[in-house]
């Protein structure tokens, strides 16, 4: 009977720090939709690094939002967020073209981001899709504030479309 039951405290630890590890420092979102084409495609599966800026805590209400060992995002990285407000639900994938410091400037589509001048505040992130058509960007919904960056995009796992049972 002991035997079974440290196989079981075993297992269960196993799975704690297995989920530990996933909700604090790894997860997994599948793209859906053609707005990071030609990048990633409808049902790729994208590895995302919650602690790549810091690690996110977030009171819910309880405690102010903060980041242990915080790491400010850097232009062109790709990163998972969530819109502001939740005024569309979902996590969204995006380029960083602007950090705060930047100016930002929209002539015919094309965002241009010149020099040093302070344009953007402290703690906010221009992110554009990389298809022009896509809704949830800072072109449509502003500067993207820190708060709402879940991580950095590492790497693509897997495309759901291209998994062959056999």
């Amino acid at each position: 009977m002991r035997k079974w039951l440290k196989n079981v405290m075993v297992l269960a630890s196993a799975f704690a720090l297995m989920l530990a590890f996933r909700t604090l420092a790894f997860s997994i979102h599948s793209v859906s939709g053609n707005g990071l084409t030609p990048l990633y495609r409808n049902g790729d599966c994208l590895l995302v690094n919650r602690c790549s800026y810091g690690l996110r805590i977030e009171g819910n209400g309880l405690l102010p939002y903060s980041r242990l060992l915080r790491c400010p995002v850097k232009r062109g990285d790709v990163v998972a967020f969530t819109v502001p407000n939740d005024s569309v639900a979902g996590i969204y994938i995006a380029r960083c073209k602007a950090v705060p410091g930047d100016t930002i400037n929209t002539h015919k589509g094309v965002t241009v981001v010149p020099g040093l001048k302070t344009c953007a505040k402290t703690d906010y992130y221009w992110l554009e899709a990389l298809n022009k058509e896509n809704p949830a960007d800072s072109r449509h919904l502003g500067f993207i504030p820190e708060s709402d960056i879940i991580g950095k995009v590492m790497t693509v796992l897997y495309n759901r479309h291209n998994i062959r049972l056999q």
